[in-house]
């Protein structure tokens, strides 16, 4: 047996795991599913049917219907996506990334199904997949998608109700194949109806080999000197998974995006020679038995182990502007020329460094700064705008308090106050100037002092503001003034708060109120006599008041001593002495005395009175 180190830990196997977390306890393989990601593609949908889904038919248009599933990479970019659904991508950082949306069928059925072969028997896997429920979360009475794992037919997972949470979780379970067994059917299956709801994507299906913590401790990268001696790289194995494991030592020399076997590096330590500076990337693969350690569905990898080489000749090649300095170790040089200085390093290597330094003249950097104001007082919409610099060393890089951009600065969003540009050429060349943004003269409105008047009476209502007017909201529907009105005259019918709203043709608004108080005054004259002579005055009675405080008289009576009506009309305007009771009954005058009167009155305020008295007929001449 190798000699490896092996820390005691007890590891079960065993079928129940954890929604939303990595189901493997140890180090995990390859992924051995290749397409569980679904590939990439700038079309959004994916034309061919990749034929994974035996139980439902791939969708031609968007978004499929019940029973459907579609390979996209957008649902966002659907024109006639269902309300309910999200907009989202897949799960992974590529915009292009594709995965399957499902719309459930109505009955369960499998919608993903793969053979995998070439396994290895009595060997952990762990079986996982990303599901994200496609039902926006404020969505009610949706049914939610339920997903069973199967291998060769049997369930040994399932996800139960998965929520709506608007992210995708990772489901899966770990299981160990059998003496013999060298390939496995892997299925997932919709357990819940369709119809409303049990709608969802799936992404980043992933069958890979579980294994013990392989682990080259410590995690931190190795520093040797150049001059140094070789270092031994320990693997270190946490478990008792594998009793006789096998060991393949890589390398890989695209800084860990491939790897390749070291010939003949099968034992638990491997010994880094190379003594040229740069750095090294160092790994192992791990299996139960060493035929299985050339199968990469049999075995794990380790993790990633970095060795730095430092080296003992540096040459700095700088060019910096005139009046800057560059330090080394403890000198500091501001001209032109070469320079070396023995140093030791951090991690405690001898170094000699070579500076080649150019120190080049301050030519005076320029600028045309443009500061535009906030278009309304408090407003955070100001700008600057830093043209491109001259007279300096391009590229540049340009600051506005600190928030950097590059060549031409274009800030927006900014509120008033001091901002400070600073730009720097590529050789540390200096220029910064202060800028100040001013709010302009805040929108101001006056509809004047509050007022008291009498019911029926008007009140003109006067707007002065300092910045010509685009528009006007009364909170009030007795006013209807007009866009470009500034003077209003209304007539309340009862004591109320007028607040007003204006905007200014920019887009600025300002606000103001008035509070005007109407005394309920009822301003109704009834006469005590009147004279029917046909001598054009006092020739009939009526009622009398002021407009529009009286509005109509609904109803007058008249009534003799004995309670007999002599007299009835409705509907009559006041202060008109054409209409009214002309003193006769039944086209017969009536003997001069003293008669009764009721009447109902419509005031201004919508308020209807009854009034009543007596009235003397006279019949002098």
């Amino acid at each position: 047996m190798s000699l490896v180190k092996v820390v005691g830990l007890c590891f079960m196997l065993f079928f129940s795991v954890t929604a939303n977390t990595q189901v493997c306890s140890g180090n995990l393989g390859d992924n051995i599913f290749e397409d569980g990601d679904f590939g990439v593609g700038t079309a959004n949908n994916l034309q061919e049917d990749p034929r994974i889904a035996p139980g439902y038919v791939y969708a031609n248009g968007t978004p499929p219907p019940d029973g459907l599933y579609v390979i996209t990479n957008n649902t966002g970019a659907w024109p006639n996506l269902y309300p309910t659904w999200l907009e989202i991508r897949d799960n992974s950082d590529d915009p292009n990334g594709y995965m399957m949306v499902v719309n459930a069928s109505f009955s369960t059925g499998e919608f993903y199904e793969q053979t995998i072969e070439g396994l290895c028997e009595n060997t952990l896997y762990v079986f996982s997949a990303d599901v994200i429920n496609l039902i926006k979360r404020n969505v009610s009475n949706h049914i939610r998608p339920n997903v069973s794992f199967l291998i060769d037919d049997v369930v040994e997972y399932t996800t139960g109700e998965i929520p709506q949470t608007e992210q995708w979780n990772t489901y899966g379970f770990t299981f160990e194949t059998g003496p013999g067994v060298t390939s496995v059917k892997l299925t997932l299956r919709n357990n819940a109806p369709g119809g409303i709801g049990n709608d969802l994507a799936l992404d980043n299906i992933t069958f890979r080999p579980c294994g013990p913590e392989a682990l080259i401790l410590p995690r931190d990268i190795a520093n040797i000197c150049e001059d140094g001696d070789p270092i031994n790289l320990e693997a270190t194995v946490l478990g008792e998974q594998y009793e006789n494991p096998a060991f393949q030592w890589q390398r890989s020399f695209d800084e860990g995006l491939t790897w390749e076997s070291i010939a003949d590096a099968n034992s638990s330590t491997y010994k880094h020679m190379e003594l040229a500076s740069g750095f090294y990337y160092y790994r192992y693969l791990l299996s139960a038995a060493l035929e299985n350690i050339e199968n990469s569905k049999c075995r794990v990898n380790s993790n990633v182990k970095i060795v730095n080489v430092t080296p003992k000749l540096y040459t700095i090649v700088d060019t910096l502007c005139t009046g800057l300095s560059f330090e080394v170790g403890t000198s500091s040089y501001s001209s032109t020329g070469i320079y070396t200085d023995s140093l030791i390093s951090s991690i405690g290597c001898d170094s000699i460094v070579t500076l080649d330094l150019t120190i080049v003249p301050d030519r005076g950097i320029e600028a045309t700064e443009i500061a535009e104001p906030p278009i309304c007082f408090g407003d955070d919409n100001a700008s600057v705008q830093v043209i491109e610099p001259i007279n300096g060393y391009p590229p540049y890089a340009i600051a506005l308090n600190e928030l950097v951009q590059q060549n031409e600065g274009n800030w927006q969003g900014l509120s008033s106050g001091n901002y400070t540009v600073d730009i720097t050429d590529r050789f540390g060349c200096q220029f910064d100037t202060t800028l100040s943004i001013i709010d302009p003269e805040q929108f101001q409105i006056d509809i004047g002092e509050d007022q008291s008047i009498d019911l029926g009476d008007g009140v003109l209502i006067s707007l002065n503001a300092n910045y010509p007017i685009g528009k006007l909201e009364w909170q009030s529907d007795s006013i209807t003034c007009p866009t470009d009105c500034l003077d209003e005259l209304i007539f309340p019918k009862g004591s109320s708060l007028y607040p007003l709203t204006a905007f200014s043709n920019v887009g600025c608004t300002a606000e103001d109120s008035i509070f005007i108080e109407v005394r309920k005054a009822r301003k109704l004259y009834v006469p005590n006599a009147f004279s029917p002579n046909f001598d054009g005055i006092n020739d009939r009675f009526t009622l009398y008041g002021d407009e529009p405080n009286v509005e109509r008289i609904i109803s007058l009576q008249i009534f003799d001593r004995w309670g007999n009506l002599m007299y009835e009309a409705a509907d009559l305007p006041p202060n008109d002495s054409s209409t009214g009771w002309d003193g006769t009954f039944k086209t017969q005058e009536l003997e001069e005395g003293v008669y009764l009167y009721q009447a109902n009155v419509l005031y201004f305020d919508g308020v209807v009175e009854t009034t009543s008295g007596d009235v003397f007929l006279s019949r002098q001449e």
